[in-house]
């Protein structure tokens, strides 16, 4: 099992937790982006820098993912991709996509796009709070502990 972060948009503070729970438990982490990126020296991190683009990042993802791999994204569609290919998903703020829930998520997504190309102002998600950050560390231990067999 590898993790896989969609690592453009993903907070500082989300990586950093993985950079710990990494390196912790001992499991390799990939994270794609279409800037430079600088993770932390260890034998278990890297980054894959690719080129500017709709969707380059979450398709370099969604191609080298194998099933049982976890990736961290809050974007909707690639969460879709990655559980059509039988891996898993987890947002920054601690939920994790799931079969039951995808369809929900995707629909909400696109009726928010409708309103935004209709000229509503929607706004975006609020910003991380301390508890987004616990709950998102307790579900990615919960996960681990499941599905990684070294932790």
């Amino acid at each position: 099992m590898k993790i896989w972060v969609d690592a453009d948009a993903c907070p500082n503070a989300i990586k950093e937790i993985l950079y710990r729970a990494a390196k912790r438990v001992q499991i390799s982490m990939t994270l794609v982006a279409n800037q430079y990126l600088n993770p932390p020296a260890s034998d278990y991190i890297d980054a894959v820098q690719v080129r500017a683009g709709f969707d380059v990042a979450d398709n370099h993802i969604v191609d080298h993912l194998d099933p049982g791999d976890l990736v961290i994204t809050a974007d909707i569609p690639l969460a879709a991709a990655v559980i059509d290919k039988l891996g898993h998903a987890l947002n920054p703020r601690g939920e994790l996509y799931t079969q039951n829930n995808m369809r929900e998520r995707l629909a909400m997504r696109n009726f928010m796009e409708e309103l935004r190309e209709g000229g509503v102002v929607t706004g975006g998600p609020p910003a991380l709070s301390q508890r987004d950050l616990q709950r998102f560390a307790n579900q990615l231990d919960r996960f681990l502990m499941k599905h990684h067999s070294s932790v």
